[in-house]
């Protein structure tokens, strides 16, 4: 009886830490994959002047609409000179909106109870501010 006791301390324990565990790693993998969306839209400018599309060329942020538990969203802006990219979670990360833009502004528009939002970075960590 005593070992169910301890197994069961350890679970209640361990459960929620394992979650918020899982939980950061896909807050990091969606967070990396829109700086490398980043980055593309930066070079995709650099080759064609706009943001927006140009002939057949799709910008790279409009050519994916969906990382892990995130779906990807784009705004073209401003005669294709500003964009705002965000990622909406569902699932196991419902609840997270990230945003980034065109001057690198990465901001945690939403989160759940208990994890802070933030208009200056990705929060990818329980009471991480920036």
């Amino acid at each position: 009886m005593i070992t169910v006791a301890i197994v069961a301390i350890l679970a209640t324990i361990a459960y929620p830490s394992y979650t918020d565990y899982i939980t950061r790693g896909k807050l990091a993998n969606v967070t990396n994959m829109l700086a490398g969306i980043r980055a593309q839209m930066e070079q995709y400018y650099q080759d064609n002047r706009t943001y927006a599309a140009v002939g057949s060329f799709t910008p790279p942020c409009q050519a994916i609409s969906a990382v892990a538990e995130f779906s990807l969203a784009c705004t073209i802006g401003n005669t294709g000179n500003t964009y705002t990219m965000t990622a909406t979670g569902s699932g196991t990360t419902a609840g997270f909106t990230y945003t980034v833009n065109e001057a690198n502004v990465q901001q945690t528009k939403t989160a759940p109870t208990g994890w802070n939002t933030s208009t200056t970075c990705w929060v990818t960590k329980r009471g991480q501010s920036c």
